[in-house]
């Protein structure tokens, strides 16, 4: 099975999954031995669908500027006088 192959075979299945749970009332439903039905006719054939496509980031997502923020920063620890340090101690 070819890469072109398994591309058209996820692109049916997301198709056919959107149109079930879309038409028929029950596919929006859970089952006992499923779980929820639209994680399964939906959800996975298109994570698998978007990882044959080796994860590409929406480009709305890549037009949006970064947030720039300043990285947190390890505290010093406290540092006791001396002379508590013999009392601490004892």
């Amino acid at each position: 099975m070819t890469h072109r192959d398994l591309d058209s075979i996820l692109r049916h299945a997301v198709i056919l999954g959107a149109l079930a749970v879309l038409l028929v009332p029950a596919a929006r439903g859970s089952s006992q031995w499923f779980g929820w039905l639209p994680l399964w006719l939906l959800g996975m054939p298109l994570a698998a669908w978007w990882s044959l496509r080796r994860f590409p980031l929406p480009k709305v997502a890549l037009r949006l500027p970064r947030r720039r923020r300043a990285q947190a920063r390890r505290r010093q620890p406290r540092r006791v006088a001396p002379a508590l340090q013999g009392a601490r101690r004892a």
